[in-house]
């Protein structure tokens, strides 16, 4: 019997991989996401054991419930948004060898996200505009493959009203998408910019820059942050070489943001700033730099 939940239980807790996958495609927020997977698990054993032996397939359920606590929080956020000071950024994620470890050595949980094209700054700006269903509805089928009858259940819509809400995601998706170059040449672009910008050099960073760049950051009112986007090549090179970075000490270093070439900004060894690159045609299409601290603790050495 101890063998059998045992078993169970392994069987169980293997699925918090996938849930924190889930819930941060959902919510753009790591911290969140983990927030949605222990509240998840703790309906689960909040449950007799003849309940959870009733349940034919766990891995559902707890895909079922999670997905539904998700809905529930993007359903609030609109609320919490207009409370949020300035622009709001999804989390950024680093390279999963970047991730800290616990104080036993073994893997932060939060290492359980994948980084692809799924969860690059891109993406997860356009999943944001989404109505809440419409982001549940596409993400299930989309990207995890769910059946849109288990979808149906989890949104509280028909099957074919799911088809159509992800679709129209996928009408948002395809709008917004732009042609990307290959990584390296990205990586290249990246390292450009950062050359430009620590020379001043308000020329080559225009000539890196889409005419219509935009350039977002996310202060979260805790830390200092423009609070509307800037927009257009000229301002937004003058914008960066403006700011006092190189000259107050800080280091600006190449790192992957979300599986794509990005920069980070760090003082002392702390993480001050993250910042993803959108490139389109050998150029800069957007720029978002994540400044908000909450945001930038899977970050921290």
């Amino acid at each position: 019997m101890d063998e059998r939940t045992d078993m169970e239980l392994g069987a169980i807790m293997s699925e918090r991989r996938q849930l924190i996958n889930l819930a941060y495609r959902l919510l753009g927020s790591l911290a969140d996401a983990e927030d949605v997977v222990q509240e998840t698990y703790a309906r689960w054993y909040a449950m007799s054991a003849p309940e959870q032996q009733a349940i034919d397939n766990p891995a559902a359920w707890l895909t079922k419930v999670a997905s539904r606590i998700c809905l529930d929080l993007l359903r609030s956020a609109r609320a919490r948004r207009e409370r949020y000071v300035g622009e709001w950024i999804p989390e950024p994620l680093p390279e999963s060898t970047e991730w800290r470890s616990t104080d036993d050595g073994s893997v932060d949980p939060a290492d359980r996200v994948t980084l692809d094209e799924s969860v690059n700054m891109a993406f997860l700006v356009v999943l944001d505009a989404m109505t809440p269903a419409e982001r549940v509805a596409f993400i299930l089928h989309d990207v995890f493959r769910y059946p849109f009858p288990e979808v149906a259940e989890i949104v509280g819509r028909t099957p074919a009203a799911c088809r159509q809400l992800a679709s129209s995601a996928r009408r948002r998706i395809r709008d917004a998408q732009q042609p990307a170059p290959p990584s390296a040449r990205r990586a290249e672009i990246v390292r450009q910019f950062k050359e430009a910008w620590e020379a001043t050099d308000i020329a080559a960073l225009v000539s890196l820059l889409d005419p219509d760049v935009t350039a977002t950051a996310d202060g979260g009112g805790v830390v200092t942050a423009a609070l509307h986007p800037v927009h257009g090549g000229a301002d937004v090179a003058e914008y960066f070489t403006g700011l006092p970075v190189f000259q107050l000490g800080r280091t600006v270093t190449e790192r992957t943001v979300n599986g794509q070439p990005g920069l980070v900004i760090q003082f002392e060894g702390v993480v001050e700033t993250v910042i993803a690159f959108g490139v389109s045609d050998d150029r800069i299409t957007n720029i978002w730099a994540i400044r908000n601290p909450e945001k930038l603790h899977p970050w921290t050495d």
